[in-house]
């Protein structure tokens, strides 16, 4: 009987990563009749399922999702599952063999989660990140933690599990989908190379889980390694991804609580960023740049209600 859906969502994927994942999937302590596996396509420059031969699995599906976006991959791969438990594994996480067989144990163990991942997820860096980057390291959703921390209310950012390895319930990924169809601003997440949406999909499918009733969690015997080519250590990289972040930070802020974001300017905050040291000037006007763009969707979702 299948009790997991494993869904991969790729595009354009680096070929030895994703080697890398579905040989860790292919290691899985849990048996392979016990979970399918979806590899889902997303707009890749070349098709993923004439090269990526998945027979070693008894359960497992090409499928392919033409519109670019993190969350239509997502959306098409909870459509397809069969199981009442989702786990999505980026094209470049590499999990530890018994991990399944622990998201198992907290299917049983912890009824009342509706969302749930790993509380250690470790880099694996193609290029060592510069030492005056690694304040900014922390939007790489990485994460190291000895204690299982659980909550149901969305604002508690320790519980939040990262998509990487994150696990949900299928009627809370049910529910996503359908509010996400519904919804005047769609938070995307990232988009090909692109990570000008940011990683709010995660955040935004926790709050969901909270708000039907079920609870969230992080739990450190869910461990898995990320795989960061050097690209993504780079300061541009990097400062473009906080931003985007905070932009995700302010949507659903909005989409949520219907707080606008606050783009007044005072002087006295201006001339506080410009003696400071050059990386927090950029990070000040990236935040200035992802409040009004963040107002301006806002403001462009309303016109069109």
């Amino acid at each position: 009987m299948l009790e997991l859906s494993v869904v991969i969502c790729a595009h354009n994927p680096r070929k030895d990563h994703l080697q890398r994942v579905l040989r860790a999937l292919r290691n899985q302590t849990l048996p392979k009749d016990c979970w399918e596996l979806l590899l889902v396509d997303n707009a890749s420059h070349v098709a993923l399922a004439p090269v990526w031969e998945l027979s070693w699995h008894p359960n497992a599906h090409h499928i392919l999702e033409t519109e670019l976006g993190l969350a239509f991959a997502r959306r098409l791969g909870i459509q397809h599952a069969v199981t009442d438990v989702l786990v999505f594994v980026d094209d470049d996480n590499v999990l530890d063999e018994d991990y399944l067989s622990e998201v198992m144990i907290i299917k049983r163990d912890w009824p009342f989660l509706g969302v749930w991942g790993s509380g250690v997820t470790l880099p694996e860096f193609e290029m060592a990140p510069p030492s005056h980057l690694e304040g900014l390291l922390m939007h790489l959703t990485l994460r190291k933690t000895a204690i299982i921390s659980w909550s149901n209310v969305p604002s508690c950012i320790d519980s939040h599990p990262w998509g990487a390895g994150m696990c949900v319930r299928k009627s809370v990924a049910t529910e996503y989908s359908k509010l996400y169809r519904q919804a005047s601003i769609y938070i995307t997440g990232h988009q090909g190379k692109s990570v000008v949406s940011g990683g709010g999909e995660d955040r935004e499918i926790c709050i969901i889980a909270c708000k039907t009733g079920f609870g969230m969690g992080v739990f450190p015997q869910l461990r898995l390694t990320h795989l960061i080519p050097k690209e993504r250590v780079g300061e541009k990289y990097l400062l473009e991804l906080a931003e985007a972040n905070l932009l995700s930070d302010m949507l659903l802020d909005y989409k949520w609580r219907k707080n606008m974001p606050d783009t007044r300017l005072t002087l006295r905050r201006l001339l506080s960023a410009m003696t400071q040291r050059r990386l927090v000037r950029q990070l000040y006007f990236g935040s200035l740049r992802a409040t009004r763009r963040a107002k301006t969707i806002i403001e462009e979702s309303q016109k069109t209600r």
